[in-house]
């Protein structure tokens, strides 16, 4: 048999490489503060807003969307710990002047916190 050829006849293929596109970022934990972000460069020039520390959250109520003071997150469906460390997450329940309200978004990716009010139990 040729070198490089598997007893079929068909060839191995190499490895590929590893590249810098290919490293993940570090995680960001955005966590209840003053309001900090960054803008950090993707790939193709573009730009994307990141955020560290938020208290404000669009909360869209009725249609209409109010900006809330965040006081407490109340629970965290996809992680309990990320509850206990105030960390915002999407799906986290939080505790706002208007009410109750579920994230939306994905805070550590977009610079903001967007939310739906849950209705009152």
């Amino acid at each position: 048999m040729k070198a490089g050829r598997k007893i079929s006849g068909g060839r191995y293929k190499k490895p590929k490489k590893k590249k810098l596109t290919g490293r993940q970022s570090q995680t960001r934990v955005v966590k209840i503060g003053d309001t900090k972000t960054k803008l950090i460069a993707g790939r193709g020039k573009t730009k994307k807003l990141v955020s560290f520390s938020n208290n404000i959250a669009n909360v869209m109520a009725k249609g209409k969307s109010k900006k809330s003071a965040i006081k407490n997150v109340l629970e965290t469906p996809s992680n309990t710990f990320l509850a206990r460390q105030n960390i915002l997450v999407k799906g986290a329940i939080i505790e706002t002047e208007l009410g109750k309200a579920r994230i939306t978004n994905r805070p550590s990716q977009e610079g903001n916190v967007q939310a739906t009010l849950l209705p009152l139990d």
